[in-house]
């Protein structure tokens, strides 16, 4: 019981890593139509700002609130994140909307830029970031210890979830995205700036794979391929819950995460990464816009 109760507390904890990376994919991949295979390196971008702010925090701030730097981190991964990401979107994304064969190539060239980039300012070899000293111990439930580190993940991930959702249906920048999911001709001709609709977006969701960065370096060392090793995942959580959803898209991150996690305990790492993406396919048979798709609105000839 004590090992199963790990093994589903790792689980949820991959799956809110998967949450915070997803969200914003599944907003824009609905949005756009554009399968931005450079995701993944916001992850990235949204680590190496926490690495540089705790640096920041060591050299110019006393001891004392070093702790501190991790709420910087969070907000700055976000902030830094989203711009790259707005500043990507204005030079080239906006040129590849509902074009998903070309968007796929030009942002899989992007990734390789970013990752190149990356190379070349922190170096190749990974480099670590060391949580706060409040992170450090873990929640004792009798014989089962919980991580501070993975449960502090976990509520900025619900936390994200949380703010999306009051973002997207209880805002009227939510209604406009919403309106310009389904029926793009309609909501412009309603008089919504859909170009800045798409950018804002496309910016937000990648301050939210910032976020995502941010968090994972606290319970690994990152590199410059640090978002290939869940570009992949990511996508499969918003493919099988249905792009545009949110509710499909927590629904997906916790598929793929706790899946993932039980498939490996009753395996291998190998053999349980086979078996989910088998349960994808299959699902994908039978509902192949995913689980909780959007609906468009569109006019009938």
């Amino acid at each position: 019981m004590e090992t199963l109760i790990t093994q589903l507390f790792n689980g949820i904890s991959v799956s809110s890593i998967l949450l915070l990376a997803a969200l914003g994919l599944a907003i824009t991949f609905g949005l756009m139509g554009i399968i931005n295979m450079a995701h993944g390196e916001f992850i990235m971008i949204g680590a190496y700002t926490t690495y540089v702010v705790q640096n920041l925090f060591r050299a110019y701030l006393p001891d004392k609130i070093f702790g501190l730097y991790s709420i910087a981190a969070l907000i700055l991964s976000f902030l830094v994140a989203a711009l790259f990401g707005l500043v990507l979107e204005k030079l080239i994304v906006r040129r590849l909307y509902g074009k998903a064969a070309d968007s796929l190539l030009v942002t899989w060239g992007v990734s390789l830029i970013l990752q190149q980039l990356a190379r070349s300012i922190f170096g190749a070899p990974n480099v670590a970031v060391d949580a706060p000293a409040f992170l450090e111990n873990s929640l004792k439930l009798g014989t089962i210890n919980l991580p501070y580190k993975r449960l502090f993940i976990l509520i900025i991930a619900i936390g994200a979830l949380i703010l999306v959702y009051i973002l997207m249906y209880h805002t009227r920048y939510g209604r406009n995205i919403r309106a310009v999911m389904q029926n793009r001709d309609m909501a412009a001709g309603l008089g919504v700036n859909t170009k800045r609709v798409d950018a804002l977006t496309f910016s937000m969701g990648c301050g939210l794979a910032g976020l995502a960065g941010c968090t994972l370096t606290w319970i690994g060392s990152i590199g410059p391929t640090l978002g290939t090793n869940y570009i992949v995942d990511t996508f499969m959580c918003v493919v099988v819950g249905g792009a545009g959803s949110i509710v499909g898209t927590v629904f997906g991150a916790a598929f793929i995460g706790i899946g993932g996690t039980a498939f490996e305990f009753i395996s291998n790492a190998s053999i349980g990464k086979v078996l989910i993406f088998a349960c994808v396919i299959i699902l994908l048979q039978f509902r192949p816009k995913g689980i909780f798709a959007v609906k468009g609105r569109e006019l009938e000839d």
